[in-house]
């Protein structure tokens, strides 16, 4: 499959369906604030390393998590009602994604969150679209994950924890709140065996679109997201 070259329009992508077998759809183009929304919408993001040029995936199959099949199991139901985290929306969201960016990840070397990512998505924040949920304990940020909510949908990015399930004990109140909310799915982008755990499933690329579509008619909830 050929690899497309973005050109200066920032809202003109190519089919997802013509992405390789990795997911990589196209190359290059920018991380402004309107090619990172039209990105979403269409069900690509952004994803490279240092050195790279920016490269856009839309991987086959996706990997979903619908509020209503979360899966809590007994150890972290039990953290949750311990109550050992105070749980803030949108509080210290350069916090995060730069904790996400920094912490060491067993199995990883580096990160895939450059200075230029990092910019970005504080500037999606800012314009109310990118959120973060924080898992805080005696005054000091010790877990969270930060993503995109367009529509009725969520896409998560990236997670980091300093303290036991401080990162899970975010991702289940988030995902609860969403429930809440009418969300049809929180998008997972790739397996991971910690998001598996959860009830996140692989979705063939045809339903997630078809899914992502219906969820864009509804409203996005931009601004900032208060802690309840």
């Amino acid at each position: 499959m050929p690899i497309y070259l973005l050109g200066d329009d920032p809202e003109l992508f190519p089919p997802p369906e013509r992405a390789d077998r990795s997911g990589l759809l196209a190359v290059g183009g920018d991380l402004s604030p309107e090619r990172l929304l039209a990105a979403y919408s269409q069900g690509i993001f952004p994803w490279y390393s240092p050195g790279q040029p920016i490269l856009w995936h839309s991987p086959e199959p996706r990997f979903v998590l619908t509020p209503d099949k979360l899966h809590v199991g007994r150890s972290l139901r039990k953290t949750l009602k311990a109550g050992l985290y105070d749980i803030r929306w949108d509080t210290a969201f350069e916090d995060v994604i730069t904790a996400c960016s920094s912490v060491p990840r067993p199995g990883q070397d580096g990160t895939w969150i450059t200075d230029e990512m990092l910019e970005a998505y504080v500037t999606l924040h800012e314009l109310g679209f990118a959120h973060s949920v924080e898992a805080w304990a005696e005054g000091e940020l010790k877990g969270g994950f930060y993503g995109v909510s367009l529509g009725a949908a969520f896409f998560g990015e990236s997670m980091f924890a300093r303290a036991p399930d401080a990162s899970k004990v975010a991702f289940v109140t988030a995902v609860e709140r969403f429930r809440e909310w009418g969300f049809h799915f929180i998008d997972c982008q790739v397996e991971t065996e910690h998001l598996a755990r959860f009830g996140a499933e692989h979705w063939p690329r045809k339903r997630f679109l078809q899914a992502l579509r219906k969820a864009l008619e509804e409203p996005t909830r931009r601004g900032r997201w208060t802690t309840p």
